[in-house]
């Protein structure tokens, strides 16, 4: 499974959905790959207004801020292949 942060530079609400990220990735393996908007003309142009965002997948699941106990139980639902109840945070 691959989780993508969009992120930036000096971006403090970026660090802590990654700080979030990673301490699920503690308990739940996954791949994760951090990518920096500035790099990316077309993370650029999709993501410039709404950083960070955790993709799962190649599914957006947060945007601006990521709860720990929402974001394990997304990577749960994508893992066994169910769908749960999402709250309007995880509407990526």
């Amino acid at each position: 499974m691959r989780v993508d942060i969009y992120s930036k530079p000096n971006c403090s609400l970026c660090d802590k959905a990654a700080a979030v990220v990673e301490s699920v990735r503690a308990r739940i393996p996954f791949e994760l790959r951090i990518i920096s908007i500035l790099e990316d003309a077309e993370a650029f142009t999709a993501w410039r207004y709404d950083i960070p965002v955790v993709v799962i997948e190649g599914v957006p699941a947060f945007k601006h801020r990521v709860d720990a106990a929402e974001f394990e139980a997304r990577l749960h639902e994508v893992k066994g292949g169910t769908t749960i109840a999402k709250s309007a945070a995880q509407n990526g």
